[in-house]
């Protein structure tokens, strides 16, 4: 075509060649919604395998839980640090009121069962007096439960076990983790399709009208998706330290750039739905390490049990018997362990101040390394990021097929 013939052209169709950069910013914008949404939906497989699509969270759900955890773990929180804060005193005077009606309980639960008759005869005032015993040497265990528990933290609890089981087994809320802290990006990449897609859709314009190729729409349609989804990815954690682009403008990788926003929100959702005092109570009395847990209540109560008999010890044996005897300090520590959580309940308010988990992590999410801190958000990205780049690239080159056949008409 000669140059009076493509001015011809564009004259008479000047509003369909104004609107190929439109639409290649609406493709870039389109493929970008598609990829975001990708990452996080749905929350099940939809298909029949080997054909369908598992939201990328999701699907790896134990290996993001995982990454997230080993993040945690080894760089942000020690578990031994947060129970220093915990004041085994104040522990056991939060919890005095539910501990002193626990005590009350379970004393007249067994001293009914093993000595029935004895129990019964006795007159209210003698139990009073008896229980008030029990409950008054019930703190001082309390105490040493815990300072125990603190000298034998690997023993009892895994901080690993509980992230990853409370982020797996809510799928939501990993997702949530991942789209909250990450928010300002996913909305930069978003935008990015409209100024990338309409800066290639104007070079699209230009080739079409020099050469009316009909492969043109199509590969600059494939090439928008797939470009702008890539070059968005590359922005956000690119370059690191800020630089001059072109000698233009300075750029820093937005994430880099956002890094105390981001200690804000990562250290809010953390401290306030995944480690916290509820989690940690749960964890400790449900978890994998929560047979060892027993064993040490079991002897601390036990202990008590022992001390409390005192100089009568050898008479209950004769009464009860030795092994009714050895049942009934087991049955305490069990019904110790059934009410422990009503009891600890009552110190989350407590706990959550005394450990001030939100101020530690964003503290230390701001020291992090570059590597390390790339690592709280890099990952979602990493696992099929090409699928996502592909899914863009064909999307593209379908709408731009579309745009030929509009052309062509024209």
């Amino acid at each position: 075509m000669d140059l009076n013939s493509i001015l011809a052209d564009v004259q008479e169709n000047w509003w369909l060649y104004c609107l190929l950069p439109v639409v290649a910013a609406l493709i870039g914008y389109g493929t970008k919604l598609a990829a975001i949404h990708m990452m996080f939906y749905p929350l099940k497989f939809v298909g029949i395998k080997p054909f369908g699509w598992q939201g990328v969270v999701p699907a790896r759900a134990h290996i993001m839980a995982g990454i997230a955890c080993d993040t945690l773990t080894k760089d942000l929180i020690r578990p031994e640090e947060l129970f220093d804060r915990l004041d085994p005193a104040r522990v056991a005077k939060e919890i005095e009121q539910p501990l002193l009606k626990m005590v009350d309980d379970i004393t007249r639960e067994v001293a009914a069962a093993y000595q029935p008759g004895l129990w019964e005869s006795m007159p209210e005032s003698v139990k009073k007096m008896l229980i008030k015993r029990v409950q008054k040497d019930a703190p001082t265990m309390v105490e040493d439960i815990m300072s125990d528990v603190r000298n034998n933290l690997d023993k009892v609890f895994d901080l690993r076990d509980m992230i990853v089981k409370n982020l797996t087994r809510d799928i939501v809320l990993l997702n949530r983790m991942f789209q909250e802290t990450a928010a300002e990006e996913f909305k930069f990449i978003r935008n990015s399709g409209i100024y990338f897609g309409f800066a290639i859709g104007c070079v699209q314009a230009v080739v079409w009208a020099l050469t009316h190729n009909p492969w043109v729409m199509p590969i600059f349609g494939g090439i928008t998706g797939w470009l702008t989804d890539w070059l968005a990815l590359k922005l956000i954690f690119e370059p690191r330290e800020e630089k001059k682009v072109f000698g233009l403008f300075k750029w820093q990788g937005m994430f880099m750039k956002r890094r105390d926003e981001v200690a804000v929100d990562y250290g809010t959702i953390i401290a306030n739905e995944i480690i916290t005092p509820a989690n940690i109570t749960d964890a400790i009395l449900t978890g994998p390490m929560s047979d060892r847990l027993f064993e040490m209540v079991q002897r601390h109560v036990q202990r008590a049990v022992d001390e409390q008999a005192g100089i009568a010890k050898p008479l209950m044996v004769y009464r009860i018997g030795s092994r009714n005897y050895q049942e009934m300090k087991k049955i305490v520590a069990e019904r110790v362990m059934e009410r422990a959580p009503e009891a600890l309940h009552e110190i989350e308010e407590y706990a959550a101040d005394a450990m001030d988990l939100k101020t530690t992590i964003i503290d230390k999410v701001r020291a992090l390394s570059d590597d390390d801190f790339e690592g709280l958000l890099r990952p979602i990205f990493k696992q099929d990021e090409w699928k996502l780049i592909a899914v863009g690239a064909v999307l593209g080159f379908l709408v731009g097929e579309l745009q030929v056949q509009i052309m062509l008409s024209h």
